[in-house]
């Protein structure tokens, strides 16, 4: 596997957020996001084993509890990383994956949390989510979009009222697009899109979505990688 960084930190995004959490954060992505902070994920690495992977994750986290897979874009190592899940869990982890849902995600083992960022069009790949994942969603999985504008927003609120996802998973996550040459200042001045706007158009909508922040970029200086 190729992997860029295995580290804990808290939760920063989904219904998780504010939990330790040890991050496994995969090399490569096949999407070029306009907005997307990771993209040192693209490229790079180091090659591992599951085993060490594994291994490495419970050195962070003896007493098990909760992992994220996160990327880049995870599933492009589809063969390995679902083996490699099937054991976290098996061992006692909380096992949360984070996808664009571009990939098919079909063989993801049933007892992960499925955490799926599907793209809205300012991201400049929309129309990139593979539509027949909606159909292996559980409801303890969660969508997310990234919104940067008015037609963001009405893009994620159409999609999540025609495909009836309320009704297919746990949460559906409306997040603030963040500006990914961030640094210093550690609050919503980050954002592309101002939270308090986002807000009150769910208000207005009466949306059954929560609007999510990254709150490790609160936290800590958003350019700081490892948390």
């Amino acid at each position: 596997m190729q992997i860029t960084e295995i580290y804990k930190s808290l939760q920063g995004e989904s219904t998780y957020a504010g939990m330790p959490c040890i991050f496994v954060r995969l090399t490569g992505c096949n999407l070029r996001c306009s907005w997307c902070d990771t993209e040192y994920s693209f490229y790079g690495g180091k090659k591992m084993t599951p085993e060490q992977v594994f291994d490495e994750v419970e050195s962070l986290s003896p007493h098990v509890g909760l992992v994220e897979i996160t990327g880049g874009e995870p599933m492009l190592q589809e063969r390995e990383l679902v083996p490699l899940m099937q054991r976290m869990l098996d061992a006692g982890y909380k096992v949360l994956l984070e996808t664009s849902g571009e990939r098919p995600l079909e063989r993801v083992p049933a007892r992960v949390v499925k955490i799926v960022d599907v793209k809205c069009p300012d991201s400049r790949e929309g129309d990139t989510f593979h539509i027949e994942n909606l159909e292996v969603l559980q409801l303890h999985d969660e969508m997310k979009f990234v919104i940067s504008g008015r037609n963001d927003y009405e893009f994620a609120r159409d999609f999540m009222r025609r495909h009836d996802l309320a009704q297919r998973v746990n949460a559906i996550l409306f997040s603030p697009a963040f500006s990914k040459n961030a640094s210093g200042a550690r609050d919503a001045s980050n954002c592309l899109l101002d939270p308090q706007e986002l807000a009150e158009w769910m208000l207005k909508d009466n949306v059954p979505a929560r609007l999510g922040l990254q709150i490790h970029k609160l936290i800590w200086d958003p350019a700081l990688k490892g948390v």
